[in-house]
């Protein structure tokens, strides 16, 4: 059927007004929206059926393409109709391809900042930024940071994780979650296509060994159990805040961060108890500290000799002790084959060896998950009684030297 093609003209067009849709032939039109005044908006439309489904598709307007360039558009599309091609489909693919060619310039460190700084308003604190920001600084930057996102396989996460996944498995597992995340967002964005080589299942599964059959590495020398009474005897013997903390920390087994952190609303001196937020817990659990004696005694010390919102203040005001302040004290007592996380590991293996406490009141004295979570699910207390008699004894222990004489709690003033 012939076509009626070339009915408007460039004259036509500039002095149309009236609302509505004006055919030039073949398909095009010249459509005009506005109030027939000098509110007036100008476009042009491309009206076809495939398949018995009628479509429209815009081709720009009238201000950025004249009708010579429009026709020559209209002619585009009916061949690629000609051919069975939905030309508006076809639009779409054409710019697919140009996103990609585009991110063939946006490497995967550029990715990995702009998910961390779309997401890191919903994570639960600035610590937990700094972790995704440092495991990639560190470890998958160097190998494919400059990599153009769409460049990433198999073979260069590999050449991450391998060498880490045997001898530091939590961090290996933590920084193969989070490449999946940015690849998983910038294939979403269409910077990249295809499978995602960091995914677990189906994919690195095949090349690693599952993270729960690999030796743990012990990451954080520990002190013999039976030298810390000697231990605590030496310590008592410095002067500072920091040895009132390590001291504290030991006693109440708790993490540096947790220590360091402590503020005094979470204190109660008079029930011996210590209350540390889920914000501020590992597990994101609230977590309730039973205080034994000599605990209690650095902190009523505390109370009458600082000032502020933090039991252990820093040197800054209103901040907190330094996270390095320990490691130095312990550095300065020449036990720099410790660390202040490694005294965990002391009072686990203590509670393991020298009492008849169960396993999972140890466990939740250190803040641990226990049992799976249907057992969870069935536990309602967090077994404080029996954590309190624990604490109790532990601080006892700690409390006489290897000649086993007994050593005054605390002297008299820091």
């Amino acid at each position: 059927m012939a076509r009626h093609s070339n009915r408007l003209s460039a004259v036509k067009v500039k002095g149309q007004k009236l609302p509505g849709y004006f055919a030039d032939g073949g398909g095009l039109y010249l459509q005009v929206t506005g109030d027939g005044e000098e509110q007036v908006s100008k476009s042009w439309i491309f009206r076809f059926a495939l398949r018995g489904r009628a479509r429209e598709m815009g081709l720009g307007s009238v201000d950025d393409f004249s009708l010579k360039e429009a026709r020559t558009k209209a002619v585009e599309c009916r061949k690629l109709l000609h051919g069975g091609i939905d030309p508006i489909e076809q639009r779409k693919v054409e710019r697919q391809r140009a996103a990609l060619a585009e991110a063939k310039a946006l490497t995967f460190a550029a990715c990995a900042e702009a998910y961390i700084a779309s997401h890191k308003a919903g994570w639960r604190n600035a610590k937990h930024v700094d972790q995704w920001i440092n495991t990639l600084t560190t470890y998958a930057y160097p190998v494919f940071g400059k990599q153009p996102v769409q460049l990433v396989d198999v073979g260069l996460i590999m050449k991450v994780l391998e060498p880490l996944w045997t001898e530091k498995p939590e961090t290996a597992g933590r920084l193969r979650g989070r490449i999946e995340a940015v690849l998983d967002w910038a294939t979403v964005r269409g910077y990249r296509q295809g499978d995602n080589p960091a995914r677990w299942r189906g994919q690195l599964q095949s090349l690693l060994p599952a993270r729960g059959k690999v030796r743990r590495v012990v990451h954080h020398p520990a002190l013999p159990y039976a030298e810390a009474g000697a231990f605590l005897a030496s310590l008592r013997a410095q002067e500072g805040i920091a040895a009132l903390a390590l001291e504290f920390l030991i006693l109440t087994a708790t993490r540096t961060s947790e220590t360091i952190g402590a503020r005094w609303d979470e204190i109660d001196l008079d029930a011996g108890l210590w209350t540390i937020p889920a914000t501020r817990i590992k597990a994101g659990k609230e977590h309730r500290v039973p205080l034994s004696t000599p605990a209690l005694a650095i902190l009523k010390q505390l109370r009458k000799t600082t000032d502020g919102e933090f039991v252990f203040p820093g040197g800054r005001a209103k901040r907190p002790l330094s996270n390095m302040a320990m490691l130095a004290l312990l550095k300065r007592m020449s036990r720099s084959d410790l660390t202040a996380h490694g005294f965990r590991s002391t009072f686990r293996d203590w509670a393991s060896e020298q009492t008849n406490y169960p396993r999972e009141v140890a466990e939740m004295a250190l803040a641990h998950a226990v049992g799976d979570k249907v057992e969870a699910a069935y536990r309602r207390g967090d077994l404080f009684q029996k954590r309190q008699r624990l604490m109790e004894a532990w601080a006892g222990y700690c409390a006489k030297p290897a000649g086993g004489k007994v050593v005054p709690i605390r002297r008299a003033e820091a």
